[in-house]
């Protein structure tokens, strides 16, 4: 058996956001209680990442690391159409990832203690980014 659901977030900018319970909302309504959960998102400027959901430090970390890696307005870049931010955002998601598969146990997202599912915005604006979650199992 399998469900499936688009929620819609909206986000402030570039940030991360743990959208680790509106998931878990999704699968308590469920009649899931063993299988998997896959999460897509449905853009090319965004992300989704698991990670630690103790030490907001760690996602600031992350953001410092891949601002290094991926610079704004790098003048080797062709594709600005939209900013500074553009083509940065682009890389970005493709160097994280655009959908994640988590197992479901008991009803629930069988993440480790410290771990939470965020939605990684890649732009400077706010944007309403769709995320579709497909849960199947028995």
């Amino acid at each position: 058996m399998f469900e499936q659901h688009t929620i819609s977030i909206q986000t402030q900018g570039r940030a991360t956001i743990d959208i680790t319970g509106e998931i878990e909302q999704l699968l308590r309504h469920s009649s899931i209680d063993r299988g998997l959960c896959h999460v897509f998102i449905h853009h090319t400027s965004a992300s989704l990442i698991v990670t630690e959901n103790a030490d907001v430090d760690v996602r600031r970390d992350l953001e410092n690391y891949i601002a290094r890696l991926v610079v704004d307005g790098d003048p080797a870049y062709l594709h600005d159409q939209e900013g500074a931010d553009d083509m940065a955002a682009h890389i970005r998601s493709v160097l994280t990832q655009t959908e994640i598969t988590i197992p479901v146990s008991s009803g629930r997202l069988a993440l480790g203690t410290w771990q939470g599912l965020f939605l990684w915005e890649h732009r400077y604006r706010a944007h309403k980014r769709n995320v579709t979650v497909t849960v199947t199992g028995s």
